[in-house]
């Protein structure tokens, strides 16, 4: 098993060869231990950039905000236009592929610009084995990611963060908002909007790790499969659905198979001929 210290100097190793990084930085809990080994060894020449854009929630930018002033590294907002790609609001399999063509086309000018020579990202060792098209755009671009690089697991960014003191060292994984729908339904603004309201309301009921897939006018509830119970047995469901119902979904439902990341990649399994790459 390998040492945390020995990953942890390893990854220290590698800010230091670079010795100045842009970190494109969403406030998850990957590119927020990148963003903290980056200050801790390069304080004022490494810089967190967030993007902004629909797919975003305003709670999830103030988190950001929030952990990059506890952190103290120099942090700034972009502003990204995928939702202007068509080729991004009609979902397909690779949707990922250009919202992080749009991310990194607009961060590397804006790191050389400022005399950065490296982005970096969050992507860590068990994204490689996912189907994450984004990877792909960003590393046609360039970029680098230091936790895949020394080998860092999720579990293995957790126990780190831990280590160092992040209090959000088991913050629930947040991407973005787009991932609630499946392969091949349109992106509105509206409905990222309207999933996210209903994420939102369901954290504030105390329920953390979970998904709202929207899948035409239907919000489908993921909950980790030990938690359903007494979701059940705590929750006011007719009072749920009439406030999604205000939000703009029509029907609400429950998975009973529980909160599984990546599920809606299934399709790509049963159906091989949407699995092809920009």
């Amino acid at each position: 098993m390998t040492n945390l210290a020995d990953q942890l100097t390893h990854l220290q190793s590698l800010f230091q060869e670079m010795n100045t990084a842009l970190i494109a930085y969403s406030g998850g809990i990957d590119s927020t231990l990148v963003a903290k080994v980056a200050y801790d060894v390069l304080g004022d020449r490494a810089l967190a950039v967030t993007a902004v854009s629909p797919s975003l929630l305003p709670e999830d930018l103030e988190d950001a905000q929030i952990q990059a002033a506890a952190i103290g590294i120099a942090h700034e907002l972009v502003q990204t236009q995928e939702m202007q790609n068509p080729d991004y609001t009609s979902n397909p399999v690779n949707r990922c592929y250009f919202c992080k063509s749009e991310l990194h086309d607009t961060l590397k000018p804006l790191a050389l610009e400022r005399g950065y020579p490296y982005v970096v990202d969050g992507v860590n060792a068990d994204d490689l084995h996912d189907y994450r098209p984004g990877i792909q755009a960003a590393q046609e671009r360039g970029a680098r990611s230091p936790l895949a690089e020394v080998g860092i697991t999720k579990f293995e960014v957790r126990q780190l963060s831990k280590e160092l003191g992040l209090p959000w060292w088991d913050k629930p994984s947040q991407p973005c908002l787009s991932s609630r729908f499946p392969y091949g339904e349109e992106i509105t603004v509206s409905k990222l909007q309207r999933v996210g309201r209903a994420e939102v309301y369901l954290r504030r009921q105390g329920w953390q790790n979970l998904r709202v897939r929207s899948e035409g006018e239907t919000a489908r509830i993921e909950l980790p499969p030990e938690q359903i119970q007494t979701f059940v047995a705590a929750t006011e469901l007719p009072e749920l659905v009439r406030h999604f119902q205000t939000l703009g979904f029509l029907f609400v439902t429950l998975d009973l198979e529980g909160y599984q990341s990546g599920k809606l990649n299934r399709v790509l399994k049963s159906q091989p001929r949407l699995s092809g790459l920009a």
